[in-house]
């Protein structure tokens, strides 16, 4: 349920991925494989009209399952900070783009330096750069920015995120170098992507107030937008910037175009969907596939002031499933987490609940190149051999696993009945067995599993595999909670098995760490969900954050892919290949193409434009129609 950028080659580039010995190369941007698609002096990224209009207003709701806010620090654990509030408010020092998944261009920074030993990156900040106070964006302000996140005040997956950084040091009053644990090209991407905000922040006389006690303070930063009008835990409203700094430069222009954005928190779902027909707000995105077929309909859409479309893209896959807490000690078994994945028929689910909108995920790096297919090759067996005595026998013998398919074909060997038969089988070998009305251990004690949900949009989907489950004699309650609580529960690790869902990476990384690395294991709130404790793995994952090349990426992640498979750690769920979006016909113009990887809110709130504003359209641009 948690939140995580881009690096650059040069003419001096060898094919090993770094400079000729004894030499540094500088940059206005950095690509960590591949080549830079903009040159120097560009005047704006393709995906964008440079001459879109400035002015209108919009209202939108979170695409998370936010019920509110109770602060404006989203740096830190305890508490929620409002919707969008990193993107709007906050610039961070190389900002990337919709085309380039493992590219960076300066945003506050002007030039970026790459030590010729890749132990460091030196950032020369633009010296426009100002913070919505006025003052002047500094080195300082950059360095206390990466101190207060990498503090433990602040919410641990930073910490996690940025630990392979060791210091970052001041070099004049606009120019700051960051020193390096270890050779990785995915670093100065890393520390690229710092939000910064002002030493003054929190100031109170000449001490900071701790980090974690920054509550109501709004933010002195340096982004596109300022907080405006706020009702405190419900709607909050960002107000453009019309001085703002970077308005002008390329890495900007034709972005940021609503003169206001206002978010609006729903607690029910339902009300939601009925307050957006209603006219309450102008945008949304459905993850629901039923919803989607039936529920955004009506003469709003028959009229056209309401659109519904299902836009391409190129993004990998998301990941998406029922994650066990393996801290459980009835999930400490994977013989346990297996039988119970065999109990969900997904097959049924599409054709009777999803209306065969969905495929089914796979492993953890869903429709991408770094989904491990079949059995190792010769390029995963040369790491894995090194771990051949931490890992099962079956990660060399077996194909990778894939979720159970169900046949309707009673002679198939594929049945509902034949996985549960399985699952029994598997139950009893590690000491599970049905007696005295429940299946319990050899302790007599019954498995009772508790599905926890913010949204009740599970509950469809759990009440037939529940069923399921209770045919092996596994007790099961389904429960929903308000979000705010259900993301407490997983901060200090207090549940069964949740449904999450991690959008898909082009490059996954450092970022890994955090989700499956042993050392956030037992750290309260960081993204190890499943509470991942595998010296494979971290192995493995000290691979992937030390790859060079794109080749050696694939390998490795494919070769994580794999033991994370065989480990059964999450019940896997389905991604869809579009994005469904809805929006108000009037309220958004767009240019004619979209970009190939996105997120459409941020294609609504970074590109799209209000046909009303003042300024004309160019020929280039199109306004949104069905």
């Amino acid at each position: 349920m948690r939140r995580t950028w881009a690096l650059i080659w040069t003419h001096c580039l060898l094919a090993l991925g770094f400079c000729a010995a004894g030499t540094a190369w500088a940059q206005h941007a950095y690509a960590q494989f591949g080549d830079i698609r903009y040159p120097a002096g560009f005047t704006h990224f393709d995906h964008v009209n440079p001459d879109a209009p400035k002015g209108g207003a919009i209202v939108l709701v979170p695409p998370t399952r936010q019920s509110n806010f109770d602060k404006y620090n989203p740096f830190t654990l305890k508490g929620s900070a409002p919707p969008a509030m990193l993107g709007m408010v906050f610039d961070t020092l190389l900002v990337g783009n919709m085309d380039e998944p493992t590219t960076a261009y300066g945003l506050l920074a002007s030039d970026i330096k790459v030590a010729s030993d890749r132990m460091s990156v030196t950032f020369q900040l633009h010296p426009q750069a100002r913070f919505h106070n006025g003052d002047p964006v500094l080195a300082s302000d950059v360095q206390h920015s990466f101190e207060r996140l990498t503090s433990p005040q602040a919410a641990p997956q930073y910490r996690t995120y940025f630990s392979e950084v060791k210091k970052a040091l001041v070099l004049s009053e606009r120019s700051i170098r960051f020193d390096f644990v270890r050779p990785n090209s995915e670093l100065p991407l890393i520390v690229g992507s710092l939000p910064v905000f002002s030493h003054k922040w929190g100031l109170e006389g000449s001490k900071h107030k701790a980090f974690d006690q920054m509550v109501m303070e709004w933010p002195i930063a340096s982004g596109p937008y300022r907080i405006g009008r706020v009702e405190f835990g419900r709607d909050i409203t960002y107000e453009r910037d019309p001085d703002y700094w970077a308005r002008d430069l390329n890495v900007r222009k034709g972005q940021f175009n609503f003169d206001r954005i206002t978010y609006k928190i729903y607690k029910d779902s339902t009300a939601q969907l009925e307050a957006f027909k209603a006219g309450e707000f102008d945008y949304m995105q459905s993850f629901i596939a039923r919803e989607w077929a039936r529920a955004f309909t009506g003469r709003a859409f028959d009229r056209g002031d309401l659109v519904k479309a299902e836009l391409a893209h190129g993004n990998a896959g998301d990941f998406q499933g029922f994650l066990f807490n393996t801290r459980r000690d009835q999930f400490k078994d994977v013989r346990v987490r297996q039988a119970i994945a065999l109990a969900m028929d997904f097959e049924w689910l599409n054709r009777q609940l999803f209306y065969n909108a969905y495929s089914r995920v796979r492993g953890y790096f869903v429709a991408s190149d770094f989904e491990a297919k079949g059995l190792p090759g010769p390029d995963e067996l040369a790491l894995l051999e090194a771990l051949r005595d931490k890992l099962p026998p079956a990660v060399f013998a077996q194909a990778v696993p894939q979720p159970p398919e169900t046949a309707l074909e009673p002679s198939s060997g594929r049945s509902l009945r034949d996985h549960l038969r399985q699952a029994r089988e598997l139950l009893k070998e590690a000491g599970w067995t049905y007696r005295d009305g429940a299946l319990r251990n050899d302790k007599g004690q019954a498995m009772r599993i508790e599905f926890l949900d913010s949204s009740g949009s599970m509950g469809r989907v759990v009440t037939p595999f529940a069923k399921n489950l209770e045919k092996l004699g596994i007790q099961v309650q389904y429960k929903v909670i308000d979000f705010a609580l259900l993301q407490k529960r997983m901060d200090v690790f207090d549940f069964d098995i949740v449904s999450n869902r991690t959008v898909g990476s082009e490059a996954p990384g450092t970022e890994l760490l955090e989700r499956y690395g042993s050392r956030s294991a037992d750290v309260e709130g960081s993204g190890n969900v499943i509470g991942l404790k595998d010296p494979a793995v971290d192995a493995l994952l000290d691979k992937v954050v030390s790859a060079t090349t794109r080749p050696e990426l694939v390998t490795r992640l494919r070769a994580l892919d794999r033991v994370l498979r065989h480990g059964h750690y999450v019940v896997p769920h389905w991604y869809g290949a579009v994005h469904r979006v809805s929006w108000r016909a009037k309220a958004f113009a767009r240019p004619a193409a979209l970009p190939r990887f996105y997120q459409p809110e941020k294609l609504v709130t970074t590109v799209w434009w209000s046909p009303d504003a003042a300024l004309a359209q160019t020929p280039q641009a199109s306004a949104l129609r069905p």
